[in-house]
């Protein structure tokens, strides 16, 4: 089995523990809205990258990112090497991930481009929402 596979295994795992820690151990009010979406581990398992974004949608992404790089990540990796069975535990990266913003952004962007002038974007009109005529219908 290749050396990725077991990388990515660890990563899931690091993931499900972090979550529970963010949520259960971790009691600074300053992360109640940072939400983990991903772990990358190197393929040593020497160091995992942990993006995370922040609801509602990263408003005070900066301000976690300081405090998760800071003391906390020392507490999180003890933690870790408590739940998680790893010889080693991975240093922790903390990473904002603003994927989820831009998508967002994007989507708005394309529903602005794609709406007919005059018309809200979010608006459904009657025409988009009646049902076309019947197969049967229109051969005749």
């Amino acid at each position: 089995m290749s050396d990725g596979g077991r990388a990515e295994r660890v990563g899931a795992e690091l993931l499900r523990a972090l979550t529970v820690l963010l949520r259960s151990e971790v009691k600074d009010p300053r992360l109640a809205p940072v939400t983990v979406q991903e772990v990358r581990v190197s393929r040593d398992l020497a160091h995992a990258k942990v993006y995370f974004t922040c609801f509602p949608l990263d408003d005070c992404g900066d301000q976690q990112l300081k405090l998760l790089n800071g003391a906390l990540a020392g507490f999180l990796r003890r933690e870790l090497a408590r739940r998680v069975r790893l010889r080693t535990v991975p240093q922790l990266h903390f990473v904002h991930d603003t994927s989820v913003r831009d998508g967002e952004r994007l989507a708005a962007l394309i529903d602005s481009v794609a709406a007919p002038p005059g018309r809200d974007p979010g608006q459904i009109s009657e025409s988009d929402s009646a049902p076309g005529p019947a197969p049967d219908d229109a051969r005749s």
